[in-house]
């Protein structure tokens, strides 16, 4: 569980990260969590957008992609949403 400050921190992180997932209408497929876990993997921090034609609101996608990749959601802001993993092996954010 992230505290307010570390969410504060990874929020500024994040803020200058580019978007690099975008869910539309083809929703939230097994491919696509795959390729988030995989970024997570080597990121840990990851900014995700949902397209107007998607059938899910940018909070549905935060819980239903954390909940599926392990991930905590950071912050939903408009359409973006940023999620955070820790990589136990290698760290790549020191909290």
């Amino acid at each position: 569980m992230l505290t307010s400050k570390q969410r504060a921190h990874l929020r500024g992180l994040a803020s200058v990260q580019d978007t690099i997932f975008q869910i539309g209408k083809g929703g939230l497929t097994e491919q696509l969590m795959q390729q988030v876990t995989a970024a997570l993997k080597a990121r840990e921090l990851i900014k995700l957008r949902v397209l107007p034609n998607a059938d899910v609101t940018p909070h549905e996608a935060a819980a239903a992609v954390g909940e599926a990749t392990g991930a905590e959601t950071v912050c939903v802001i408009g359409s973006r949403f940023v999620l955070y993993k820790r990589n136990d092996k290698k760290p790549v954010i020191k909290l």
